[in-house]
């Protein structure tokens, strides 16, 4: 009988030895997780902030485009203005006006061109940020298959 028991004891212990092994083992694994998840957690706000600075920046930029275009325009109108006013006659003023309506549209769509390369540039700057981290996770998830 003191064999059945002393197998059984030690049967026990075993069990209880690799449960214990086990139970460390899961620990671990689940810290590392953790652990990793942070990292992540880290690089895509780091991202996120890369992303809404390049978009900061696009923004300001576009405004000081504006800006420059609409202080141009209204000297332009106002030099247009004194020009047209001064016209001798009536040929003039419809020669002067046509063609400052003209070279004004010319101006705009040029300025429209530039805003909107401005545009597509900080987007692509900001999404890039955020583009490289779904690259990563979705890389980092075909590895973990």
């Amino acid at each position: 009988m003191a064999t059945a028991a002393e197998t059984a004891k030690a049967t026990a212990e075993r069990f209880a030895a690799t449960g214990n092994q086990a139970f460390k083992d899961n620990v671990e694994k689940s810290l590392a997780a953790l652990a990793d998840i942070n990292v992540q957690s880290k690089r895509n706000l780091e991202a996120v902030v890369a992303s809404v600075t390049a978009a900061t920046k696009g923004a300001e930029t576009l405004g000081a485009q504006a800006m420059a275009f609409s202080k141009k325009a209204a000297e332009d109108h106002m030099a247009a203005a004194k020009t047209l006013s001064s016209a001798k006659s009536l040929q003039d003023a419809v020669e002067f006006q046509t063609s400052y309506a003209k070279s004004f549209l010319e101006a705009y769509m040029s300025e429209m061109t530039k805003w909107s390369d401005t545009v597509s540039g900080s987007v692509k700057e900001s999404l890039r940020p955020i583009n490289e981290r779904v690259s990563a996770v979705v890389e980092q998830f075909q590895t973990a298959r």
